[in-house]
């Protein structure tokens, strides 16, 4: 009997994607419904493959550099500030 792993290894990059849009979409290519443990197991073929498969910026869930919330707050408000600054040897 095959394990899932090694089902996994055989998923070409068409059928990833066919897998993500049944995921996207919650229905197979034919229109039927999945179930939950489709999902669940869907789920889990795509996260496996795109960890062999994929940078780590284009897998699910990637979340990218995560900064504090006070952080990013601060970065936000100098852009801001520097977007509504008056443009440099201008006269108004």
């Amino acid at each position: 009997m095959t394990s899932f792993t090694d089902l996994i290894q055989r998923i070409t990059p068409d059928t990833y994607k066919t897998l993500k849009l049944a995921m996207e979409i919650g229905k197979w290519a034919d229109g039927t419904k999945m179930t939950q443990e489709q999902k669940e197991l869907t789920m889990q073929a795509m996260i496996l493959w795109e960890q062999a498969n994929l940078p780590e910026e284009e897998r699910t869930g990637y979340m990218g550099g995560q900064e504090c919330a006070k952080q990013a707050k601060q970065k936000l408000s100098a852009e801001q500030a520097a977007l509504f600054a008056p443009a440099a040897g201008t006269l108004h």
